[in-house]
C-alpha cells in the first residue's frame, strides 16, 4: 500500500503534518506508524493548538505537589499525609453520536485517570449543556446522557455529589459533557505514569480489547456533522463492574511496591500509553501485540495501536515480580499479561508474531515532544459590535416584576435539577457531607480526619461569549466564591477548555482571551491550574458553540465542623448583601432568556473587589458570625433568596433599593455579591467585622412568606412547587412519548 499525503489527510492529518512526520523518520511511515501519528498528533491527544497558551497559565504553587501536565491528574497537599487527585475531562463528541456510552465512558475515563495515579476516587461532579429542553433532540440527548452518567457512577460506587446544567440553543447539535472525578491518595502511595528501567516487563491488564473505541481521538478533534453518526463505532463502550474491579486491583498491587509506572489507556489506546510513559521516562518499548488480549479475533496492527475500549491500563513492574502482580489480576478476575518490556533506545518498536509492523520514536510523538505546536490567528468577533450597541436605558423596567420573577424561576437553567441528580448516587460511599444541608459548593468528608474538600464546576457560558477575558475570570472567581461561602478555602482548579474550531479566527480570539482572564483570576486567588483538558471543534453547520472554560476547584476544610450552608436558619434573621450592589442587567437570564435580548456586555465585575468579598466572607465565617451564605449567580438575587428559602420553607421581606433599576436590583447579575443571614444576638460583632465593606442591610427572614416593598407575592411553598415542576411545562409541550419520560 503506498502511503501519500491524501492518506495522512484520510486520517486527518494535513499535508505539512505528513512532510514533517517524513522529515522526523527519515523515511516515508507504514500505514500503522502514521494510524500513531493521526491518534498522537490529534488535537484531542498533541493540543497543538493550545499548548502555547495553556502554558502562560500558573501551573505552579499553592499546594501543588506535581505540575500541570506531569501527570494524568492535578495532586494536592491536604496535610496529614493526605493529598487530593482531581481532574474534568471532557465526552462531547461521543456523547453528541451516542450518548449513553459517550457520557458514561467520559465518567470511567476520569475515574482511571484518579485510581492509575493510587488514589481512590470519592467523588464526581458533571457539567452539562444541552439545546432548549423543549425540542426532542435536546430531550433524547439529555436522557441518554444523564442514564450513562447515572448508570457508570452508580454501579462503580462513587458518589455524584454535585454539578451544572445549562440549556441554549447553541449546543442543540453539540452538547457538552465534561465529567470531573476527585480521589484521596496518602503520601507516598502515589504512582508516575512513567517508564523506566531496561528490561523491566510492560504489562497490559484490565479488559480485552476490541474494536470499539477506534480512532476515537481523532474523532474528537472534527466538527460534528450530518455524517458524524457514521462514526459511530468510534464510542467506546463501559463497564463499570469490570472498571471496579481494576480499581481494587490497581490500588493493592500498588502496595505491593513492584510497581515502576502506570498509565490509563486512554484517547488514542496502547499507542498513546506506550509513547507517553516511554517519552516520560526517557526510554522506549518494544511491544508485540500479539500477546495482548482480545475480544476479537485477528485484529490488525492499526486496530490494536489506536483502540479506546475501556477498563485498561499499561503497567510497568519490575523485572522478576511478574508473576506477583498477575496474581493480584487473576485473584480479581482482570486479563494480565506481559506484552513487552522496557529499552533504552528511545524507540516504540511493534511486531505481530515476531514481525516488526511500527517503529517510531517516543519522544517524537508525544504533547510537549515533537507533535507540533500552532499558535493560529485571531481576530475580535463580528458579533462585539452588536453588544457594544446595548444600553440599559432602552430597556424599560417591567411594572409586574412578580411576572418576571415567576418566569425566571421556571427557567430550565435554573429551576430545580431534581429530576436529574435523583438519578445519581449521591450517598455511596458515605462521604456526602451536602446532601440535606445545601452548600454553594459540594462538601465530601475524608475519611478518618476531621477534615472536608469543597468541590464545585462553574461556567456561565454567555459572560464569556459576550467577554471572554472578563468572563472566563468570573468562572474562576464563582467557583472560588461557591467555594469561601461553603466554607472552605480554595487549593486549585482543573480546567474543561470547550470551544468551536481553532481555524476559525474568531473562535480563536475567544480561546485565547478566555486563557487570559482564568490565569490572572488564578494568580489573585492562588489557585493554580493543576490540568484539564481542550475541546476544540465542538461547532456543527450553524455554529460553533458559545466558548465554555468549564472549572472545576477543589477548596479545603481543615475542620469540616465550619461547613456553612445556604439555608435560612431562622425567622427573624437579617438578611445583607455583602459586596457592591450595581444598576446592571447585562448578559443576565433575566435580559437573555425573559427579555429575548441576545447581545449585552459581560455583567458588571472587578477582580479586586471579588478578592475582597471572597476574604471577608472567610472571616466571618471563621468567627462564626453569619448563619448563612448564598453568592448571587444566574437569576439574581431574587431567585437566590428563594433557594436560601426552600429547605426551610422560610420565606422574606425585603426593599429595594431606591437608586437602582428594581430589574437591577431583583434579577440583575452583577458580580462579587453574597447573601448572608445573621441572627439578632450576633447583628453587632457582625457589623464591627464587615467595618467599612461594603454591606446592605436588604430585609429580614419570614415565617414562609414572600414580601417585595410591602407587597405580597405569594408563600414560599408556592414558588417552590412553580421552582420544583417547571419541567413539567416543557415535557407538556411534547408528546406522551417524550424522551425523557423515564425521567
Amino acid at each position: 500500500m503506498e502511503i501519500t499525503a491524501k492518506t495522512a489527510q484520510q486520517l486527518r492529518l494535513t499535508e505539512e503534518e505528513f512532510e514533517l512526520i517524513k522529515k522526523k523518520l527519515g523515511r516515508t511511515p507504514n500505514f500503522n506508524e502514521l494510524c500513531a501519528f493521526s491518534g498522537m498528533w490529534s488535537e484531542h491527544c498533541s493540543y497543538k493548538n493550545s499548548i502555547k497558551w495553556l502554558k502562560t497559565l500558573p501551573r505552579e504553587g499553592g499546594r501543588m505537589l506535581v505540575k500541570a501536565g506531569e501527570e494524568n491528574a492535578g495532586l494536592m497537599d491536604i496535610g496529614d499525609g493526605l493529598g487530593v487527585v482531581f481532574k474534568i475531562e471532557s465526552h462531547n463528541h461521543p456523547s453528541a453520536i451516542e450518548p449513553f456510552q459517550g457520557a458514561a465512558t467520559g465518567v470511567g475515563g476520569i475515574h482511571r485517570d484518579i485510581f492509575t495515579m493510587g488514589a481512590r476516587p470519592i467523588a464526581a461532579l458533571n457539567s452539562l449543556r444541552f439545546g432548549k429542553l423543549e425540542e426532542d433532540k435536546t430531550q433524547h440527548l439529555l436522557s441518554g446522557v444523564v442514564h450513562g452518567i447515572g448508570h457508570y457512577g452508580n454501579c462503580f460506587g462513587v458518589p455524584t455529589v454535585g454539578g451544572e446544567i445549562y440549556f441554549d440553543q447553541c449546543y442543540h447539535t453539540n452538547p457538552l459533557v465534561n465529567a470531573m472525578s476527585v480521589g484521596i491518595v496518602k503520601a507516598g502511595e502515589t504512582v508516575s505514569a512513567t517508564a523506566k528501567g531496561k528490561g523491566n516487563p510492560v504489562m497490559f491488564v484490565g479488559s480485552a480489547t476490541g474494536k470499539d473505541g477506534i480512532g476515537g481521538a481523532s474523532f474528537a478533534s472534527a466538527d460534528i456533522t450530518a455524517e458524524s453518526a457514521e462514526e459511530l463505532p468510534a464510542v467506546q463502550v463501559g463497564d463499570p463492574f469490570q472498571e471496579k474491579k481494576l480499581l481494587e486491583a490497581c490500588l493493592e498491587v500498588i502496595q505491593t511496591g513492584a510497581v515502576v509506572g502506570m498509565q490509563d489507556m486512554g484517547a488514542a489506546g496502547i499507542i498513546c500509553s506506550t509513547a507517553e510513559m516511554s517519552a516520560k521516562g526517557e526510554v522506549g518499548m518494544r511491544i508485540d501485540l500479539d500477546k495482548v488480549p482480545t475480544r476479537q479475533k485477528n485484529m490488525k496492527t492499526w486496530e490494536l495501536l489506536l483502540s479506546e475500549s475501556q477498563e485498561r491500563m499499561l503497567l510497568v513492574a519490575e523485572k522478576g515480580r511478574e508473576e506477583e502482580v498477575t496474581a493480584i489480576f487473576e485473584k480479581w478476575d482482570l486479563p494480565c499479561s506481559v506484552i513487552g518490556e522496557v529499552t533504552d533506545d528511545g524507540l516504540l518498536k511493534f511486531y505481530m508474531h515476531g514481525e516488526l509492523e511500527a517503529e517510531i520514536p517516543a519522544y517524537e510523538l508525544v504533547l510537549g515532544g515533537g507533535a507540533p505546536q500552532y499558535e493560529r490567528t485571531y481576530k475580535e468577533p463580528g458579533y462585539f459590535a452588536e453588544i457594544k450597541k446595548f444600553k440599559a436605558t432602552d430597556i424599560a423596567v417591567p411594572e409586574d416584576l412578580k411576572v418576571i420573577a415567576e418566569k425566571l424561576i421556571q427557567l430550565p437553567s435554573i429551576a430545580s435539577k431534581k429530576w436529574i441528580y435523583t438519578q445519581y448516587d449521591s450517598m455511596v460511599g458515605t462521604v456526602n457531607a451536602s446532601t440535606n444541608s445545601p452548600t454553594d459548593a459540594a462538601i465530601v468528608t475524608v475519611k478518618g480526619t476531621k477534615k472536608g474538600l469543597a468541590v464545585t464546576t462553574d461556567c456561565n457560558s454567555r459572560y464569556v461569549y459576550a467577554d471572554p477575558y472578563k468572563g472566563a475570570m468570573i468562572a474562576v472567581s464563582e467557583a472560588a466564591r461557591n467555594i469561601v461561602c461553603s466554607g472552605g478555602q480554595p487549593l486549585g482548579i482543573t480546567n474543561c477548555l470547550n470551544f468551536g474550531n481553532p481555524y476559525d479566527p474568531q473562535v480563536y480570539y475567544q480561546f485565547v482571551h478566555a486563557i487570559k482572564g482564568m490565569g490572572e483570576a488564578c494568580v489573585k486567588f492562588d489557585t493554580p491550574v493543576t490540568g484539564g483538558n481542550v475541546s476544540f471543534y465542538n461547532q456543527n453547520p450553524d455554529g460553533p458553540v458559545n466558548p465554555t472554560p468549564t472549572i472545576g476547584m477543589v477548596g479545603l476544610l481543615d475542620d469540616i465542623a465550619t461547613k456553612t450552608t445556604l439555608d435560612f436558619k431562622e425567622e427573624g434573621d437579617i438578611i445583607y448583601v455583602l459586596g457592591k450592589s450595581t444598576n446592571d442587567i447585562c448578559s443576565s437570564e433575566y435580559l437573555h432568556s425573559v427579555l429575548g435580548v441576545k447581545y449585552s456586555p459581560a455583567p458588571y465585575f472587578d477582580l479586586d473587589e471579588e478578592k475582597q468579598l471572597q476574604d471577608k466572607v472567610a472571616t466571618l465565617i471563621s468567627k462564626k458570625a453569619i448563619q448563612s451564605a448564598h453568592d448571587i449567580s444566574e437569576g439574581g438575587l431574587f431567585v437566590m433568596l428563594c433557594e436560601s428559602g426552600f429547605t426551610n420553607d422560610l420565606g422574606f421581606s425585603i426593599i429595594t433599593k431606591d437608586s437602582l433599576r428594581k430589574d437591577a436590583f431583583l434579577f440583575g447579575e452583577g458580580q462579587s455579591r453574597v447573601v448572608v443571614t445573621v441572627a439578632l444576638d450576633d447583628i453587632s460583632e457582625f457589623e464591627s467585622l464587615v467595618g467599612d465593606f461594603p454591606c446592605e442591610k436588604i430585609g429580614v427572614v419570614s415565617g414562609g412568606e414572600i414580601v417585595v416593598d410591602g407587597e405580597f407575592w405569594g408563600g414560599i411553598d408556592w414558588w417552590q412547587e412553580k421552582y420544583d415542576t417547571a419541567i413539567e411545562t416543557y415535557l407538556q409541550k411534547e408528546s406522551a412519548g417524550s424522551a425523557l419520560s423515564a425521567i
